[in-house]
């Protein structure tokens, strides 16, 4: 197993847990330059727990169809025990209480996603 570098621990990076490429471009529009973002659908995409463990956030698509929400997030937080924000974008009420039940952390709308996004990278600018 390799080991995380300390250049690889300061990268600011960003996950996008999405199919959708048109999300994808207009959130890598507005991403900040200091900023990079991976988009996949199965978290096993990122790799092993010390690769996971690197990345700033999770941006999670509730309205995806693709995979399911709910299990990305009992991957992230029980099989992982990380403790990553997992921001929610989209989805019905009903969704979004159950993804709270599995501790997802914040939700905001569809259309609030860029300015979410913008929000969490100043945050986590350290």
């Amino acid at each position: 197993m390799t080991q995380p570098t300390v250049a690889s621990r300061l990268a600011r990076r960003l996950v996008l847990c999405s199919s959708d490429a048109e999300l994808e471009a207009t959130l890598r529009a507005a991403l900040p330059d200091t900023w990079s973002m991976v988009r996949v659908t199965d978290l096993a995409e990122l790799g092993d727990f010390a690769e996971v463990l690197q990345y700033r956030f999770l941006l999670l698509d509730l309205e995806d169809t693709a995979f399911d929400p709910l299990d990305t997030i009992d991957m992230l937080r029980r099989e992982l025990m990380l403790n990553i924000a997992i921001v929610c974008i989209g989805g019905e009420p009903a969704l979004r209480d159950a993804a709270r039940l599995a501790r997802a952390d914040r939700f905001f709308e569809r259309a609030a996603a860029v300015e979410v996004m913008q929000q969490f990278c100043n945050q986590y600018d350290w």
